[in-house]
């Protein structure tokens, strides 16, 4: 049974880090998930409060990296509010319309039309931004994937 419940919990663990992919599913939500669930199916013993405090910390920062690099990838490059919104739309968008690239495409089309259609922006200054939103998007998911593999560190430190 005890191989059974590892399975989940790494199924979890891995969720978590397919969501760097797939910015629809809630990444960081499995993974702090995959403790609870440790938690349930074992014991909640190895976690104290410093445990919690850090891997919650962790969570907001995560939450907040999503936001911070694409904003900041955007208006480095003169983008606007609407290459923001444009890029988070096309982030969600893009992976179901072109499965394999659309992770990448999404966002970069998205600001461009956003910045066009909102704007009004030339089209060299529309594909600027687009370019700022691929960096910060790219810095996203590796900021990302460094504070979540630091997070299943710790876990796997404090459980065994």
């Amino acid at each position: 049974m005890e191989i059974i419940y590892w399975v989940l919990i790494i199924a979890l663990l891995i969720i978590g880090f397919v969501g760097l992919i797939y910015p629809i599913i809630p990444s960081v939500l499995f993974i702090f998930g995959a403790f609870i669930l440790y938690g349930f199916l074992f014991t909640f013993e190895p976690f104290n409060v410093w445990f919690w405090m850090i891997q919650i910390l962790f969570v907001v920062l995560l939450f907040g990296a999503d936001y911070l690099t694409n904003l900041i990838g955007v208006k480095k490059y003169g983008g606007s509010k609407a290459g923001i919104w444009g890029s988070t739309i096309g982030l969600l968008i893009g992976p179901f319309v072109i499965p394999v690239f659309g992770i990448l495409i999404g966002p970069f089309l998205g600001a461009v039309i956003g910045e066009m259609l909102v704007n009004k922006t030339n089209w060299n200054s529309a594909l600027k931004v687009g370019l700022g939103s691929l960096i910060g998007f790219i810095s996203s998911v590796i900021t990302k994937g460094i504070i979540q593999a630091i997070m299943v560190i710790y876990f796997l430190i404090a459980v065994l």
